[in-house]
Formats: structure tokens, C-alpha cells, sequence
């Protein structure tokens, strides 16, 4: 089957909003960072890629058309090479406004709890991976920097139009709504059905606020936090 669409937009840029919009035009089930919090071996195969291994990315998507959000997205040229018919949306949003929204959600997470995933080490190996890759590889451990960090997410979207040919690229904000998604993909717009948004970052503010009162807190508590920075990622 292989995949028909990919996303190279950053975390935070509307991504899980595309998760829901693609399946609901008839893509099957979508690939975002959720699918691979919900299979451990996804994750040890993951953390081998980002770690600089061999991807055998049909046994990774199998059973999926599309994919979007991170840690997917960071990998778009070479699933481009993999999937030559596979057509690329690139999510994108105000850079001030998705600066501030991605430091106040994954980066706080990641900075506040990634010492937790320690608990389980198929999870901790993931996060240290990701850490390597995202936070440090393409941020060079910068993301706290406004001003780099936006240069970063500026340069990230004037290199996806430089490497993807016009014909294969659609830049989407999830404000413009249906119409041009559906155009780009050649599918109907869905009748009386709103653009879905999904994921506003709340859930997430809301784990760091009261997670803290937690942190030092028994093994059991540490284990429950885990569950439920988790399951707050994947809604």
C-alpha cells in the first residue's frame, strides 16, 4: 500500500488537526507521534533510526497512508525517495505563535519529565533519541532562543519548497480549512463538517501545572505520571 501523503510540517503546526482530516477523507489510519506511543516496538524501532540505523520503513507503516508531526516529519526527504508518489503537506502557523506554543507544551515536557521514562527503558531510549535528534539536531539545543529558533522553523519551510517539487506540495495552515487540502489531494469536500482542530496544547499545560505536585512522589505516582503524560500526548 504505502504511503499517499506526508507531512513535513514541525510539531505544533496543526499536525494532529491533519491526523483527523486525512482519515476522515478516506486515507486510512494516519502516522503522527500517537501511533508511536501506543506500540513499544514502533518506539525501539524509532529510537534505532534516529540513533543512525537502518529504517525498514514498510514493516514501520504498514497498514498506513499517511503520516504527519515529528518524529516522521524529520525524516520527509528520504520517505519521499521511498514513496515517489506520495504527495507532501507541509503544516505551518504563525512562527511566534508556534514558538510559544511548543515551548509551553512538548519542550516543557520533555525538560520536566523525560527522567521519568527512565521507568521504562524502551520509552527512555525513544525520548533520549528524539532528544538527540529534534531538540539537539535540528534546535543545536537552542529552542529557549526566540529569535533561533523561529530562523529554524523559517529555514525548515523554504527548504521543504526548495527539495519538493511544486506539483507534490501543499503549504497548509489548518485555518485555511477544507478546500484546498481536498483540491491538493483530489478528494470531496466533506458536507456540513467542519475542519477538525485538534490538540490546543491545554491537556498538556495542564500535566505540567499539577504533574508537578507529584514529581517527588512515590515509585506508583512516578508510574501513573508516565501513563498519563502518554495517554495526554496521544488525545
Amino acid at each position: 500500500m504505502g504511503l499517499k501523503v506526508i507531512g513535513a510540517g514541525f510539531g505544533r503546526t496543526g499536525t494532529r488537526s491533519l491526523k483527523t482530516a486525512l482519515e476522515a477523507l478516506g486515507f486510512g489510519r494516519c502516522y503522527h507521534m500517537e501511533e508511536v506511543l501506543k506500540n513499544p516496538t514502533h518506539l525501539k524501532h524509532w529510537a534505532e533510526i534516529m540513533g543512525g540505523g537502518k529504517a525498514d520503513w514498510e514493516t514501520l507503516f504498514k497498514g498506513y497512508q499517511s503520516s504527519t508531526d515529528w518524529p516522521v516529519a524529520a525524516y520527509y526527504r528520504d520517505l519521499m525517495a521511498v514513496y515517489p508518489d506520495a504527495k507532501i503537506v507541509l503544516t505551518v502557523r504563525e512562527p511566534e505563535s508556534w514558538h510559544v506554543s511548543v515551548m509551553g507544551t512538548l519542550y516543557q515536557v520533555g525538560r520536566k519529565y523525560g527522567e521519568l521514562t527512565k521507568i521504562i527503558p524502551w520509552a527512555h531510549q525513544f525520548f533520549n533519541a528524539m532528544e538527540k535528534v529534534i531538540w539537539e539536531g535540528i534546535f543545536h539545543n537552542k529552542l529557549e532562543d526566540k529569535a533561533h529558533a523561529i530562523e529554524v522553523f523559517n529555514s525548515h519551510i523554504e527548504e521543504v519548497k526548495r527539495v519538493v517539487p511544486e506539483e507534490r506540495l501543499l503549504i497548509f495552515e489548518a485555518r485555511h480549512g477544507w478546500e484546498p487540502l481536498c483540491a491538493f489531494l483530489n478528494v470531496p469536500v466533506p458536507a456540513n463538517k467542519p475542519y477538525p482542530h485538534k490538540h490546543n496544547g491545554v491537556p498538556i499545560r495542564r500535566f505540567l501545572k499539577y504533574g508537578a505536585l507529584a514529581k517527588w512522589g512515590a515509585m506508583i505516582i512516578l508510574i501513573a505520571l508516565l501513563y498519563l503524560l502518554i495517554h495526554i500526548l496521544v488525545m
